[in-house]
C-alpha cells in the first residue's frame, strides 16, 4: 500500500521509506505490507532511479506473493 492507503489502514501518518518492504501486524491479526504507489515509479526523473525503485517495488510484491 502507498502513503494514503497506509494512513487509512493504520489511522496515522506512516512513513513509506521507514516501513517499506516489511509486513506489519494489524490488530485483527492481518498483516499489511507498505510499499510505494505504482504511479510513483512513473514520476521518477531519471532512468537510474526508475530502475532502482522498480526493483525495490518488485521485491515488495514478492514479499506479498510469498505471504499468499
Amino acid at each position: 500500500m502507498g502513503a494514503t492507503a497506509a494512513q487509512s489502514v493504520f489511522g496515522k501518518i506512516t512513513p513509506i521509506n521507514k516501513n517499506r518492504g516489511r509486513l506489519i501486524d494489524l490488530d485483527d491479526g492481518v498483516k499489511a505490507l507498505v510499499t510505494v504507489h505504482p504511479s510513483y515509479l512513473l514520476r521518477l526523473p531519471d532512468a537510474d532511479s526508475k530502475a532502482r525503485e522498480y526493483k525495490r517495488f518488485v521485491s515488495d510484491l514478492r514479499i506479498a506473493a510469498a505471504r499468499l
